[in-house]
């Protein structure tokens, strides 16, 4: 089964650690296979969502909206404003 992700939308939260993170959130599509001869490939969501810093790093989404950099464990809180 092909899958992918789209870009859904992109904020700025500020770490703990005092940086600002720009964050990606992103929802899977997976390829409709029930249109085998259509000219383009045709992608549905899931209903699955994930957040990622733009640099790729996986973030864990907490219960009361901060985020978790899962490999450094710094949380995100925000989105800040510009």
């Amino acid at each position: 089964m092909d899958t992918r992700l789209h870009l859904l939308e992109t904020f700025s939260m500020r770490g703990s650690d005092g940086v600002t993170y720009k964050v990606c959130g992103y929802e899977h599509l997976v390829r409709d296979e029930s249109l085998p001869n259509a000219a383009e490939a045709h992608w549905e969501p899931t209903g699955q969502s994930e957040y990622r810093l733009a640099s790729g790093e996986a973030l864990d989404v907490l219960n009361d909206g901060r985020m978790r950099i899962v490999k450094s464990g710094v949380t995100l809180q925000g989105p800040t404003l510009h």
